[in-house]
């Protein structure tokens, strides 16, 4: 999937919506992250090394990025089948 279109969006711009869960997945977001005011009923870190950190062949960085993308979809999975479905 081609993402390279997309830009990201300040965190500002959604301050005056209700969230059910709001996730970060940043290697240190739950330490650097700038706070997020907004109204929030539960606040959840997953934390995944930064692939862009990467060095090696580009055979190498690739499967780094293949590795915590894989990393990122078992960990959303997980919260899916044992957080959200289990509340439905």
């Amino acid at each position: 999937i081609d993402i390279s279109h997309h830009t990201p969006h300040l965190v500002d711009e959604y301050l005056d919506e209700e969230w059910e869960y709001v996730i970060t997945v940043c290697d240190h977001a739950n330490e650097t992250c700038p706070a997020f005011f907004g109204r929030v009923k539960h606040r959840l870190h997953l934390g995944f090394e930064d692939p862009s950190h990467a060095t090696g062949t580009p055979e190498f960085i690739h499967g780094e990025y293949i590795r915590i993308r894989d990393q990122i979809r078992e960990a959303f999975l997980r919260f899916f089948n044992e957080v959200i479905q289990d509340r439905g």
